[in-house]
C-alpha cells in the first residue's frame, strides 16, 4: 500500500483533472437517522462517480512506467470503464471495454461517449471479465483489473479529502463492489491515525464479501442478481479482502428494497440522485439507526449514474413509502463541511438519470 506523500502526489494528478467533491450536513437526513450525518458527494466527478480517480493515478502511472504501452482493456457494469475512458482520453490512450449483455444503457453509452470501445459479452460481470483478459493477451493490451493498487491510490483521494476536513466522524458507511473504495479509506484513516469505525456495505443478492468477511477465506456466488449494479460481484479480490477484515469492524448488508428507499430518501431530503451502490450506505444506516444515534456520521455517495427507466420501475413504481422522519420539504440549506464551489459543481456535469 501507499504513504502519505504518495497519496498526496495522487491527489496533485486527480486536481488537475477535477475539483475536490463537497460534502455537506443535509438537515433532514440527521432528521431521518438521528444522527449528525455528513455525506461525501462523489456523484459530482466528471464521470458521476468516483472511480474516475482511480483511472486517472492508473493510467497517468501506466504512462510514466511503460510508455509503450498500445491501449487498455477491461470489464465493467459501467463506472469502472467510464474512469478509464475518461483517463485515457486525456492521455491520448486507447481504451476497450467489456460490459455483460443487458448492462445499463446509459453506462454504455456514456463509456463510449469518453472514447471508449465497447463490446457485449456474456451475461453478467464475471462473464465479461474473463472474456477480457482472454482477449487481452490475444490483443497485446494492457488489462486492468477492477482490484489494483494503483486504482485503490486513486480512489483513496476521495478518503483524504473527506478526513483532512471531518476528522472527528465516529463512523463511515462505504459500499463494496470490488473493494478500491472501503481499502482507501481504510488507509488514509490508519494513516492519518484515526480511529473513525469503518463499516462496509453490501447488496443481500450480491454478499461475496460479506460472506468471505465472515468465514475468513474467500467465498463466491453463483449469481449476483442486485439492482444496485455497482455492488454487483460474484468472486472477492483476496487482497482487497483482506484489507477489508484488517480494518472495517463489519459489513452490513442491506436488500435491494431498502436501497430504493435509501435512493428516494437521498432525493427528498437532498435532491442529490443516488445509483443503487451509491444508496447503499444510507440503507445500511438507516438499518443501523439506533446503534449511530446521536453520533456524528460519514456517508459515501459513491455515484449517480442510474439509468432513468431502472429509477422508474425500481424507486418510483415501487410502493417505498417514506418515513415521517424524511417529509419532502426543507428545513434549512445544507450545511458545508468543505467546499471549493457552490453546491452545484461548476464544470461538473452533473449525475446522469
Amino acid at each position: 500500500m501507499f504513504d502519505l506523500p504518495e497519496l498526496e502526489r495522487a491527489q496533485g494528478v486527480v486536481h488537475a483533472a477535477m475539483p475536490p467533491t463537497p460534502a455537506y450536513s443535509w438537515p433532514l437526513l440527521a432528521q431521518r437517522l438521528g444522527a449528525d450525518v455528513v455525506v461525501k458527494h462523489e456523484n459530482h466527478t466528471p464521470t458521476g462517480a468516483f472511480k474516475v480517480r482511480g483511472g486517472l493515478v492508473y493510467v497517468d502511472r501506466l504512462k510514466a512506467s511503460r510508455t509503450g504501452t498500445a491501449g487498455l482493456i477491461s470489464a465493467t457494469r459501467g463506472n469502472h470503464g467510464q474512469s478509464l475512458a475518461y483517463a485515457g482520453r486525456r492521455h491520448g490512450l486507447p481504451v476497450t471495454i467489456y460490459v455483460p449483455r443487458g448492462n445499463s444503457v446509459e453506462k454504455n453509452n456514456a463509456m463510449t461517449a469518453f472514447g471508449a470501445a465497447l463490446v457485449e459479452h456474456g451475461d453478467d460481470f464475471q462473464a465479461a471479465r474473463e472474456e477480457a483478459y482472454r482477449r487481452a493477451a490475444a490483443l497485446g493490451l494492457q488489462i486492468v483489473p477492477a482490484f489494483h493498487p494503483d486504482l485503490v491510490l486513486g480512489v483513496a483521494t476521495y478518503a483524504l479529502e473527506l478526513l483532512r476536513k471531518a476528522a472527528d466522524l465516529d463512523v463511515i458507511y462505504v459500499p463494496i463492489g470490488q473493494g478500491s473504495g472501503i481499502s482507501g479509506l481504510i488507509r488514509v484513516r490508519d494513516l492519518l491515525g484515526l480511529s473513525t469505525e469503518i463499516v462496509g456495505v453490501q447488496s443481500t443478492l450480491a454478499p461475496s464479501y460479506a460472506l468471505s468477511f465472515a468465514a475468513g477465506r474467500i467465498v463466491t456466488t453463483e449469481t449476483a442478481n442486485t439492482l444496485a449494479d455497482g455492488m454487483a460481484t460474484r468472486s472477492p479480490d483476496p487482497d482487497a479482502l483482506a484489507i477489508i477484515r484488517e480494518g472495517a469492524s463489519r459489513i452490513v448488508q442491506v436488500s435491494d428494497d431498502e436501497i430504493a428507499f435509501a435512493i428516494k430518501a437521498y432525493w427528498t431530503d437532498t435532491h442529490n440522485l443516488a445509483e443503487g451502490a451509491g444508496a447503499a450506505p444510507l440503507a445500511a444506516a438507516l438499518q443501523e439507526k439506533p446503534k449511530i444515534r446521536g453520533k456524528r456520521v460519514g456517508l459515501i455517495l459513491s455515484g449517480g449514474n442510474i439509468d432513468l427507466d431502472l429509477f422508474r420501475t425500481w424507486v418510483m413504481d415501487a410502493s417505498h413509502s417514506m418515513s415521517s422522519s424524511g417529509s419532502t420539504g426543507r428545513s434549512s440549506p445544507p450545511r458545508p463541511v468543505y467546499s471549493t464551489q457552490a453546491p452545484t459543481m461548476t464544470g461538473c456535469p452533473p449525475s446522469r438519470a
